[in-house]
């Protein structure tokens, strides 16, 4: 019985042995790896870049007095549209003390003169009807009455402009009326009644009384890295998405591309203007943050694959190409041609690799 069970804990030692020889054996072994195969497909690539910026009005005005006064009445509102020629505000005149000062005084001298002309006019008219005078005297102090009369005219409205800002004979031209100079969209009405304003002039930009412009035409304004610039022209097509309004693309065509570059945060930047085709079913408002998309480059109906299954060594490419998959894959190394590349797929120029190719991918874990 001692015999039995001295031969059986050898035989489980044995076993226990072995069985770890062999469990350590098979783990030493490398493991033959497993790849994930790929194949070429026909697809268009395209190289494309994306440009920040915003949708603005090509054309803002700002609306300024031809007086300086004080605002009486503002007749809009943001968001108001108005007609050129529309008046958006009247101005109250607050006169210059030497000039009202000098306009009343000619006024005064005015009356004067036209007194003594009418008292001479008058003189030589009752003198000439009676033939006692010339008609050459009588027509030219009748002149002299006529101007005296023009002259005070001319005084009084003089006066009405200095202290109204309004000319007597010419109300509906005033400059103390300020008119919208464009039909479009009032974006801005930066003064409030009694607000002080003054006008433009070689010392002052003068008081923006409103800002105007015309929604309808609109331009993309954005900046694109020196690296890319060379690509784009004018003329070339591109796609806008405005990230306020949910599904909204709209298609422009760059205008303009800025001879000189500014810095952007360490960074070369050229500014690109876009001309927008308006699209009536979308509210667009001046200042949406928007992004463009434009083409760069682009392959059509090309040999294309993941550029993952790339293999770059210097100035070469190489695939690996599946020529064996029993018992384990094996593939072989082929220099390839490589063409345009999107930074997912990218084409090949070669014809070594066809559609029916598989080729070696990432590792399968």
């Amino acid at each position: 019985m001692k015999k039995f069970f001295r031969i059986a804990l050898w035989t489980v030692i044995g076993c226990v042995f072995v069985g770890t020889f062999v469990y350590l054996f098979n783990k030493s072994r490398s493991k033959q790896p497993v790849y994930e195969l790929v194949s070429p497909v026909i697809s268009d690539i395209e190289r494309t870049t994306v440009l920040t910026g915003s949708i603005e009005p090509r054309d803002e005005i700002e609306i300024k007095p031809q007086v300086s006064g004080i605002i009486s009445e503002i007749n809009v509102e943001a968001g108001d549209h108005v007609n050129a020629g529309d008046v958006i505000a009247k101005i109250k005149v607050i006169p210059d003390e030497s000039q009202l000062s000098a306009a009343e005084n000619r006024v005064s001298v005015a009356r004067v003169d036209l007194a003594q002309k009418k008292s001479a006019y008058e003189r030589t008219k009752s003198l000439y009807d009676k033939k006692f005078e010339s008609r050459e005297q009588y027509e030219l102090d009748e002149a002299s009455y006529h101007k005296a009369k023009e002259e005070l005219a001319a005084a009084i409205d003089a006066l009405s402009i200095v202290r109204d800002g309004v000319s007597s004979t010419n109300a509906q031209s005033s400059n103390t009326l300020v008119r919208a100079t464009i039909t479009g969209l009032v974006l801005e009405v930066p003064v409030k009644v009694g607000s002080s304003v003054i006008q433009a002039n070689t010392m002052n930009d003068g008081t923006t009384i409103a800002k105007i412009a015309d929604m309808n035409d609109l331009i993309f304004k954005g900046k694109i890295d020196e690296t890319e610039v060379g690509m784009l022209k004018e003329g070339m097509p591109m796609t806008i998405s405005v990230g306020a309004v949910d599904n909204a693309t709209l298609d422009a065509v760059i205008e303009k591309i800025a001879p000189q570059a500014t810095e952007d945060n360490g960074t070369n930047t050229f500014e690109i203007k876009a001309a927008v085709t308006p699209d009536p079913s979308m509210n667009l408002r001046a200042g949406y943050s928007a992004n463009a998309t434009v083409t760069l480059q682009k392959a059509a109906s090309v040999v294309a694959i993941p550029e993952s299954v790339i293999e770059f060594a210097g100035d070469s490419t190489f695939v690996y190409v599946l020529t064996d998959s029993v018992p384990h894959q094996k593939f072989d190394r082929k220099q390839v041609r490589t063409g345009l590349s999107d930074g997912i797929n990218i084409e090949l120029t070669d014809s070594a690799v066809t559609k029916d190719c598989k080729l070696r991918g990432a590792e399968i874990k």
